[in-house]
């Protein structure tokens, strides 16, 4: 695979800025853009909230596994994955397999303010938001920082952020492709 197609992962947190990031970036490659939860929503015809609802969460997991090992182009896409999809046992593998993966990351009081904005988010949905982000932030994070390179998104231009990410993206594409990874298209 030529490095210049080689497509990109955003991982971290729930309000980290994957969508947003990942939008920008895609915009400035010429790639496309898919948000692994918004194509899950598409596919199924619910909401990720309607899903957790009435199937749970491990149902979740496996829709987000079926989206990374098929659900998306080989190359040229920029993928902006749901917060939880590298905690599940095997996926920063199957990422790393395809691509690029770079975590985002942001401080717990922006992440609070970012996703306090918003009603979709059903891991939040309990009686006190900020301590159930600062339990999955202690399980997380660690996995969050083990997964790939980490850009701090706090208080930063999202075009410094983005000049971040494609400068990572452009080493770490050149690498990938080096070593003869990809899945064949």
């Amino acid at each position: 695979m030529n490095a210049a197609d080689v497509n990109l992962y955003l991982v971290g947190f729930m309000g980290t800025g994957k969508t947003t990031v990942g939008r920008a970036v895609a915009q400035r490659l010429g790639f496309a853009f898919m948000d692994s939860d918004h194509e899950i929503e598409r596919q199924e015809g619910r909401s990720i909230a309607d899903i957790f609802a009435s199937a749970g969460e491990p149902a979740f997991r496996d829709l987000e596994r079926a989206f990374v090992e098929g659900g998306h182009p080989p190359s040229r896409t920029v993928v902006a994955c749901g917060g939880g999809l590298v905690v599940q046992p095997g996926m920063p593998a199957r990422l790393a397999e395809r691509g690029v993966t770079i975590c985002l990351h942001a401080s717990l009081e922006t992440i609070l303010e970012r996703t306090g904005r918003q009603n979709d988010r059903p891991l939040l949905d309990v009686p006190d938001p900020a301590e159930r982000i600062r339990a999955l932030m202690a399980i997380r994070e660690p996995i969050y920082r083990s997964v790939g390179t980490l850009v701090l998104t706090d208080a930063r231009p999202l075009r410094d952020v983005v000049t971040h990410v494609i400068r990572i993206w452009q080493r770490e594409a050149t690498e990938f492709a080096r070593a003869g990874k990809g899945v064949p298209a």
